[in-house]
């Protein structure tokens, strides 16, 4: 068996038109679209997201500015420029991106971020009402697991997924969105025994970690789908997953590939967001 590959490519591109069809709208009507990125590192692999978000923005016609307050940043500046870009009319989405400096931490600095402005649903308050089933933007990467299942015509209602990883990120809250879609949901994590017992029991595997080649053959049911959250930099400068692709596509029904899959349709889903923020009251 040879697993069909899930690629992102195609669902972003379109949910990108789409964007980008609703900025110009909104950009004829005197309101330009601005999401605003706070960064407080030197993290190069931060970096290169940060300027891949950017480019991707400026493709869809947004304005993305990024705020870099250096990585020696104090709580006290991330909060206030948090407050400052949520108060300002002109910025329509806010992101805080980590690691951020020594003593700060995005679960203490998520609540000064707006939440209408919340493309990335940090934002404790966003995470409540997502878990509450009440309208809110989604962290996008926990949404593009559920988007691109449905893309490829995944059913879900029903089905067994085994979400590996528990952040808030991505595990808790695509485990929420699952339960949304009438999936029955198992949560595994560090401390989780027996996690190749569990996990192969699951219709649908979604692997959220962040260790490179955690799942393999053993984790994986015959003919499972497998959904590779893992974005883990290589020594080359290219990036793999948490999935064993080489053994796991020989067991597995269906897999989304690193790069290409889960990691297009969240940039797309947070300009998606954005322009949604923009056209609210």
């Amino acid at each position: 068996m040879t697993a069909t590959v899930l690629s992102g490519r195609d669902l972003a591109a379109a949910i990108r038109a789409e964007t980008a069809t609703r900025a110009a709208l909104l950009a004829e009507a005197g309101s330009p679209v601005t999401l605003a990125v706070v960064v407080a590192t030197a993290d190069e692999s931060s970096a290169w997201y940060v300027r891949s978000i950017a480019g991707a923005a400026a493709k869809v016609g947004i304005t993305c500015d990024v705020v870099d307050l250096g990585a020696d940043a104090t709580v006290e500046a991330i909060r206030g420029t948090l407050e400052a870009l949520g108060a300002d009319d002109g910025v329509h989405g806010i992101i805080l991106q980590t690691p951020l400096p020594a003593g700060a931490s995005l679960e203490d600095l998520a609540g000064a971020i707006a939440f209408g402005k919340d493309v990335d649903g940090a934002n404790p308050l966003s995470l409540g009402r997502l878990a509450a089933g009440l309208p809110a933007f989604a962290p996008a990467t926990a949404e593009a697991v559920v988007a691109i299942l449905d893309h490829h015509g995944i059913e879900l209602g029903g089905r067994h997924v085994a979400v590996v990883g528990r952040s808030t990120v991505v595990g808790k809250p695509a485990a929420h969105l699952l339960l949304d879609r009438n999936a029955t949901v198992t949560i595994c994590h560090s401390r989780t025994k027996d996690l190749a017992g569990l996990t192969s029991t699951a219709d649908v595997l979604v692997a959220a970690v962040g260790r490179p080649g955690l799942i393999t053959a053993a984790h994986v049911a015959p003919g499972a789908v497998v959904v590779d959250v893992g974005t883990n930099p290589t020594a080359d400068g290219g990036l793999v997953g948490d999935v064993d692709t080489t053994s796991v596509a020989a067991v597995a029904g269906a897999l989304t590939p690193v790069p290409g899959g889960v990691g297009p349709v969240t940039t797309a889903l947070l300009l998606s967001h954005t322009v949604r923020a923009a056209a609210s009251p």
